[in-house]
């Protein structure tokens, strides 16, 4: 019974701040929201289209945000994607250099880490 993919990753948020995850994730970032269903959109959060993953962001009542742990998302044009972020506010923080992609971090509004990466080559 063998893994076959990634459906979805899950990060954390907190409580009635669904507006803000929109801004960031949908017209920031410009992730396509999904529709949850009907019994768990009473739960709060947001689900969002990132490729042929999802990203689903779930209310949390104790929240503490990720500092560590993260999503990474390949991007096309990482030097525009910085200068877009930093024009709206969000800082990029650059790491250890990881061969063969370029990257930096930045933190949602809430304080989880995302990566951004794009191939060296982009063949």
């Amino acid at each position: 019974m063998p893994i076959l993919d990634i459906d979805h990753v899950q990060l954390a948020m907190p409580a009635g701040r669904e507006d803000e995850a929109r801004r960031f994730y949908g017209d920031l970032l410009g992730l396509p929201e999904l529709a949850k269903p009907a019994n768990l959109a009473r739960r709060g959060g947001a689900w969002f289209l990132a490729g042929a993953r999802q990203l689903h962001l779930g209310v949390e009542a104790d929240f503490r945000p990720a500092k560590k742990a993260h999503p990474a998302f390949l991007v096309r044009d990482l030097a525009e994607l910085r200068r877009h972020l930093i024009a709206n506010g969000h800082t990029p923080q650059d790491d250890e250099p990881l061969a063969g992609y370029q990257r930096f971090y930045v933190s949602d509004p809430f304080g989880n880490r995302l990566e951004f990466l794009e191939p060296n080559n982009k063949s």
